[in-house]
């Protein structure tokens, strides 16, 4: 009787933990600069990284200038290859800095209004159609030199890109097309 009442005890801690935890999921981020950004968030839309946002391209074989620069050697790219990609990342770059600055300063704007206590039905509106509109514009930039790096790669690069990137086994190509 005792050990199941040591039992019961036990189970009831560790559920009142489980729904303390459940029910402050956001406790801590009050704290960030800007609430819906993580610090690595930011520096990654500062720096043009793709944060997943091509992810409709790299992960149906369209590769992205970044990783086919990284795996160069291992894919063999000819010199000329090289430079192309080496430019379109360069581009997406120039391309895709402004935007992720840009989106930071609009999600900093919403915070404020939220935090200054001004924000309206009109200004949230407003606001939510500026960040959606530069979220889309980052995302086709990054979509965008997915496409144009793949046209650059010959099939077997691209399936030796698939298979180190570790999305294909080697001889699974039965069935994958490519289309430039």
């Amino acid at each position: 009787m005792r050990r199941l009442f040591l039992l019961a005890a036990t189970l009831l801690v560790m559920c009142d933990a489980a729904n303390a935890q459940s029910s402050q999921p956001y406790a801590g981020l009050e704290q960030r600069p800007i609430k819906a950004l993580s610090h690595q968030q930011i520096d990654d839309l500062q720096t043009g990284r793709g944060m997943g946002l091509a992810l409709a391209a790299e992960l149906n074989g369209y590769p992205g200038p970044s990783h086919v620069l990284e795996l160069g050697d291992r894919l063999d790219l000819t010199p000329d290859q090289r430079i192309r990609v080496q430019g379109l990342f360069e581009a997406m770059k120039q391309e895709t800095v402004p935007l992720g600055n840009k989106l930071v300063e609009q999600e900093r704007e919403l915070d404020r209004l939220f935090s200054a206590g001004v924000v309206t039905s009109e200004s949230l509106k407003a606001t939510i159609a500026a960040i959606s509109e530069t979220q889309a514009q980052l995302r086709e930039s990054h979509l965008k030199y997915h496409l144009t790096t793949a046209a650059l790669l010959d099939q077997s690069q691209l399936q030796q890109y698939a298979e180190l990137r570790g999305y294909q086994r080697p001889d699974s190509s039965k069935g994958h097309k490519h289309h430039h």
